[in-house]
This record gives C-alpha cells, sequence and structure tokens, in this order.
C-alpha cells in the first residue's frame, strides 16, 4: 500500500525528534504514524498523490489550530508547528526526497496539487 514506506521512515526519525510512536495503522487512505501526546489525538497521514507514479504526501492531524476536547479549548499550533518542522526534517533526511513542498489551506480545500 502506498505510504507504508514513507510511515516506516518517519518511525524511525520521529523517536530521533524527541516523540514518542504509539502505533502504525494501515488506512483505506494511506498509513497513520499515532503519536503520543497527553492533550490531544496527534498524527500524521501518509497516503499516495495520486498524479504522480513516485508521489506521496503527509498530513497532521490535527489540521485545525484550536481544538475542543472534555477538558475544554486546547491550542494546538505549538504541537503542531514543531511536529510540522521535525515531519520535514525527517523526509529531508531521507535523502530520496524531492520537491518537498507545503499546501496552503486555500489549496488543500481547492484540491490543488
Amino acid at each position: 500500500m502506498r505510504g507504508e514506506l514513507l510511515a516506516r521512515q518517519l518511525m524511525i526519525g520521529l523517536p530521533a525528534q524527541g516523540y514518542r510512536i504509539k502505533n502504525v495503522v494501515a488506512e483505506d487512505w494511506g498509513w497513520c504514524v499515532a503519536l503520543d501526546n497527553p492533550d490531544f489525538a496527534l498524527w500524521i497521514g501518509c497516503g499516495a498523490l495520486a498524479d504522480h507514479d513516485d508521489g506521496h504526501l503527509c498530513f497532521i492531524h490535527p489540521s485545525r489550530p484550536r481544538l475542543w476536547t472534555w477538558m475544554g479549548r486546547v491550542d494546538a499550533r505549538e504541537t503542531v508547528d514543531r511536529l510540522a518542522s521535525a515531519l520535514e526534517s525527517c523526509i529531508r533526511r531521507s535523502g530520496v526526497a524531492y520537491h518537498l513542498r507545503w499546501w496552503s489551506e486555500e489549496e488543500v480545500k481547492a484540491g490543488r496539487r
């Protein structure tokens, strides 16, 4: 399944950046790399980029800066930004990634690639 190799690379790289992997699960859309986080569910999705044979994509959950939990409102920005930096570092250090780019929220909503 597409995205598995990327998920496995993150299993190796993210602990070196201070993250604890809870589990890695195959989903119908790709792979979910769940991370240990006491405040809210935190994970990275890894999948295929349909328009490119060798293209992959990652997305971070949560995608919104503020969340509601049973404890009230939580600001996720700092945690997600830190994870985004660690994710990019892991991918760049892999030595096999090229044309790495972040999509804007508007591009994601519009379905642009």
